[in-house]
């Protein structure tokens, strides 16, 4: 990716050993840049930080509201979960609620990223299901609205009344006609758009309010709310969304996508976040989220968690510090 900016530095010992460059925008409400770091035009695939604007069509339509999901399942319609028992059996009683089983799934099966889990399993000889791929909980969501429309199997498919539903809330969010789609590890089509485009759709997140006077304004703020109140389903524990999210008390939702995509909905502030690491190391793009948030001034420099993703330390294996993984110097001026 072109015009990219330095934004995590890589040290071992007193040298500089590697450098991840990448892109971030910080919008406001009125979808003008507060801030950026790289190529605000930049186009990209929002992957899975595109989850909540995937559901909104769910909460739009009236199915989330007919087939009565709670915001625990709202949440989970927005999340890329560990495969735990806390996700799998949410998602096999939301599915059993339908009248569906995971063969109505389209999201293919996956090994569970819970240790505990996978561990179990393999001793046990089960074969993981579709019910454990990270995604299930959106394809839950698709499930749930593709009933709802009385459409076809197929949910998956870019013509599918789902799929178009969700295309135009995309166009409509990110204020840009998409340039087209890559078809993402869930199978689903997952739209196009520019880090500014992804920015404006979550500073319009961030500014919606549920007595909002539109009926998509509505959705998105329920959505918002429901990540915040639930980190725990939309990604798992040790995991940076939901650790990240508990460490702000619930007053921001975050959303991490495959190749080192990053979102940020600030509601106090109006604000949205949108980040990518150009080489896809989530291990950059932990640390650069985190930097943001702080220098955004919703999360506490001082908070333990920082530890875990900005200014980490890197150990050798006798456990002897080598070196650090930091913020680069842009990242960490004063605060905006």
């Amino acid at each position: 990716m072109s015009n990219s900016a330095a934004m995590v530095e890589v040290w071992r010992g007193p040298f500089l050993e590697s450098v991840h460059s990448g892109h971030a925008v910080v919008c406001d409400d009125t979808g003008q840049i507060v801030a950026a770091w790289g190529d605000p035009d930049a186009v990209i695939l929002p992957r899975s930080s595109a989850k909540m604007i995937q559901a909104l069509p769910l909460l739009e339509s009236g199915a989330a509201d007919a087939f009565g999901l709670g915001q625990d399942r709202l949440a989970l319609a927005c999340a890329s979960h560990q495969g735990a028992p806390i996700h799998t059996d949410l998602v096999q009683t939301w599915l059993a609620e339908l009248g569906l089983g995971d063969d109505d799934f389209r999201c293919g099966p996956e090994v569970s990223r819970d240790k505990d889990t996978k561990l179990a399993m393999i001793r046990a000889h089960q074969p993981p299901c579709q019910m454990h791929n990270n995604c299930s909980g959106k394809h839950s969501g698709f499930l749930t609205l593709t009933k709802h429309l009385r459409a076809g199997p197929e949910y998956v498919d870019p013509a599918h009344p789902v799929q178009t539903a969700i295309k135009e809330a995309f166009e409509d969010v990110t204020g840009l006609a998409t340039p087209g789609f890559g078809i993402d590890g869930c199978s689903a089509p997952n739209f196009a758009t520019t880090m500014h485009g992804m920015a404006r759709a979550m500073a319009y997140f961030a500014s919606a309010r549920e007595d909002g006077a539109s009926l998509r304004e509505r959705s998105a703020a329920r959505l918002t709310r429901a990540m915040a109140a639930f980190p725990e389903l939309v990604a798992g524990e040790g995991r940076a969304c939901t650790e990240l999210m508990r460490a702000m008390g619930g007053k921001v939702a975050i959303k991490t996508g495959a190749e080192a995509f990053f979102v940020a909905i600030l509601p106090e502030q109006k604000l949205g976040v949108a980040l990518k690491i150009a080489d896809g190391a989530t291990r950059a793009s932990e640390c650069a989220i985190t930097a943001l948030l702080i220098r955004l001034g919703v999360l506490d420099a001082a908070h333990p968690i920082v530890s875990h993703y900005m200014n980490t330390t890197i150990e050798n294996r006798r456990g002897l510090t080598t070196g650090s993984i930091r913020p680069a110097a842009s990242l960490l001026a004063d605060p905006l």
